[in-house]
């Protein structure tokens, strides 16, 4: 999914180009040696697999911290929330209502699509030891009941719940902070707010070190897991981009009839936009277009000089389509059953974890790691997802880019109303 952030266009396609001819290299070779049957070629492949589990370790130390610090920054900066005004306030809530659609409307389409998944790849590659002790674990713990849930969500012991991966109960703990912070006489936040945006800045940096290893990474982790597979990960791959092509597609049509200003107009205000954002799978260098479409709606300066910065900053109604149908597939391949309560996890935290995505690429894919192992799927399926995300981004900066003048547009109808 496309984030903004100081990335350009250019330098991220780069990136994701050589992360995809990594996986396409490891996928060729894999199923060689797959077929070959090559004693020696098929140790040396797996031999690779711990360079591919160290950076999947990398990922995970940086979850926690950059999660915490980046929602602490951004709620807190709000303090301003009552600052940024009644526009800001209405932008905020309209987002929230938007992504809460499209994770429902992604949901809808993607699990009965993920219904016809070939029962031959189902379950072909092997579930790490970890990743499988977390599913039994998983499966034994599971609250029953809408009650259990609601209360697992308020964490006894914040710092157990980040030890333990419950991100859920770590977000709810973090953003009630964020608000007290917020709260606070400016002498009291300067210090505090110093700290934390100090702390994102230097994870921000050091993630993007880390998503810069992933041609290497992914290769690691492609070669190995293709060799075990048989190759069945090419048909799997193939699934999953076509999946995510269609969920896409229906969650971006469902944007124009929201928008309200005549479906015609709307598709022709947002064609060239969209022609850009996929062409450049860049949500911030799409802006200017976004700008454009607004003006050929007849949305107002003062609201699309506004909306449209914060929205590219903050709203990623990509983000529930992303994560819902990535979790679908990794569960699917791995051979986990995802029942409503891990859907539901993943699709609330698509709407409130996503305003925490950092701005690097593929930047909101490192947050579905622990959510991946609070729902018992291995991590190191997100190497997978970020390997592949070169054709899914297109989709998904299509879907950011609607999304963003969609809400432009409802904003600027319900200012219109007063």
């Amino acid at each position: 999914m496309s984030e903004a952030g100081p990335v350009s266009p250019s330098r991220k396609f780069s990136d994701g180009g050589m992360t995809l001819l990594a996986l396409v290299v490891a996928l060729v070779l894999g199923v060689v040696i797959s077929w070959t049957g090559h004693a020696g070629a098929r140790r040396a492949a797996l031999a690779v697999q711990p360079i591919g589990a160290l950076w999947i370790n990398a990922i995970r130390m940086t979850v926690i911290p950059l999660v915490v610090s980046l929602l602490v920054t951004g709620i807190s900066s709000m303090s301003g929330v009552g600052g940024l005004g009644r526009v800001g306030v209405r932008s905020l809530v309209v987002f929230v209502v938007l992504l809460a659609g499209s994770a429902a409307a992604s949901l809808l389409v993607a699990v009965p699509l993920f219904g016809l998944f070939p029962d031959a790849l189902v379950g072909q590659a092997s579930l790490p030891i970890g990743a499988a002790a977390a599913a039994a674990e998983l499966t034994r713990a599971t609250p029953s009941g809408v009650v259990a849930f609601v209360l697992s969500m308020v964490p006894s012991n914040p710092v157990a719940a980040a030890a333990e991966g419950n991100m859920v109960a770590l977000i709810v703990f973090t953003a009630v902070l964020a608000v007290a912070v917020s709260r606070g006489s400016a002498e009291a936040r300067a210090p505090l707010e110093g700290f934390f945006r100090s702390l994102a800045d230097a994870m921000t940096r050091l993630v993007g070190w880390i998503v810069s290893l992933a041609p290497v990474a992914v290769f690691c982790l492609a070669l190995p897991l293709t060799v075990q597979s048989g190759g069945s990960l090419v048909g799997a791959v193939g699934f999953y981009v076509v999946a995510m092509a269609i969920t896409c597609a229906v969650v971006t049509a469902l944007c124009y009839p929201v928008a309200a200003s005549g479906i015609r107009a709307f598709g022709r205000a947002m064609l060239p936009t969209q022609l850009i954002a996929a062409s450049c799978s860049s949500s911030i260098a799409s802006l200017p277009a976004m700008v454009r479409s607004a003006d050929a709606l007849a949305v107002p300066t003062r609201i699309s000089g506004f909306v449209l910065p914060l929205a590219v900053s903050v709203f990623k109604p990509a983000a529930p389509v992303a994560w819902i149908v990535g979790a679908l597939f990794i569960g699917k391949f791995y051979g986990v059953e995802l029942g409503a309560r891990e859907l539901g996890v993943v699709a609330l935290a698509s709407v409130f974890v996503s305003f925490a995505a950092p701005g690097v690429p593929r930047g909101a894919f490192l947050l579905l790691t622990p959510l991946f192992e609070a729902i018992g799927l291995p991590a190191e399926g997100i190497g997978v997802l970020i390997a592949v995300d070169l054709i899914p981004d297109m989709c998904t900066t299509v879907v950011q880019v609607t999304g963003d003048v969609t809400a432009t547009t409802v904003i600027a109808r319900l200012e219109q109303r007063d």
